[in-house]
């Protein structure tokens, strides 16, 4: 099902995360929410809602954070994704997923649904990774998860581990596109191969072109091979590595704290 770490796609955080309450006088709740800082949302849930937390956890602690969905390119398409694992029966892309059915357990009917979430568009091209912070919870989802969305287990690499990936990158680079032998000086990011030693530096439109023609009905790539390497690379890897020191490190926490969908039920 993947490697046992499974490395932490760069770039800045957006990740949808799924609580399960351990107090034996509600165990079995869950709780699906948006953060840009798993360690710390979680401490905010224990801590209730003087430290953050959402009133619907709040004073039913000790949560556990079990899986976390990262990669979303922004906090927009994070929030959307949360909000309609959430609300499942809200969510026209996901009528075809039904009620919670009797004898079903909370944490069950929430995999479920995020199993459907990951087989219907916009969700299913993104560039997600499914992360079991709790290898003990792990269950396979039924339908599995799409091929470009990698499992991974494990806490999430510290930030300083993405940016050793950047700087390796950048050894060796080539100062014209790989692909259409033009200069890159224009180029405001150019995509370059993750694989250490590898000098592929291409242009966007160049290397998506190529990605594409396996896919001519798409407009957006979900995958290809290295045209230096060959080794094969997922086209949100990419796009994330590109964008990586391109953003200004924007404190992203009051997205988290108490937004308006902490208001409806689930």
């Amino acid at each position: 099902m993947g490697p046992a770490g499974g490395a932490a796609r760069p770039g800045r955080f957006f990740g949808v995360y799924l609580l399960y309450c351990l107090n034996p006088r509600h165990r079995g709740r869950v709780y699906v929410g948006f953060t840009v800082n798993p360690s710390r949302r979680v401490q905010q849930h224990n801590g209730g809602r003087k430290k953050g937390g959402a009133w619907r956890t709040s004073g039913r602690g000790p949560w556990e954070m079990v899986l976390v969905m990262h990669g979303f390119p922004s906090a927009v398409a994070a929030l959307r994704f949360e909000w309609a694992w959430q609300h499942p029966s809200a969510s026209r892309r996901l009528a075809h997923v039904g009620r919670r059915v009797r004898g079903e357990t909370s944490f069950a009917f929430h995999l479920r649904v995020l199993a459907a979430m990951l087989r219907v568009p916009p969700w299913a091209r993104l560039p997600l990774t499914l992360r079991w912070l709790r290898p003990d919870f792990c269950r396979d989802l039924c339908p599995p998860p799409p091929p470009h969305m990698p499992l991974a287990f494990g806490p999430l690499p510290s930030p300083q581990a993405w940016n050793d990936s950047k700087q390796a990158t950048d050894q060796g680079a080539e100062d014209q596109c790989s692909l259409c032998a033009c200069a890159l000086q224009d180029e405001e990011g150019p995509l370059r191969c993750p694989h250490p030693g590898c000098p592929l530096r291409a242009h966007v439109i160049c290397l998506a072109e190529q990605f594409l023609q396996v896919e001519p009905g798409q407009l957006v790539p979900l995958e290809g091979q290295c045209p230096r390497c060959k080794n094969s690379l997922l086209w949100g890897d990419l796009i994330s590595l590109c964008r990586m020191g391109s953003e200004k490190d924007n404190d992203d926490s009051d997205l988290e704290e108490g937004h308006w969908t902490d208001l409806l039920e689930t």
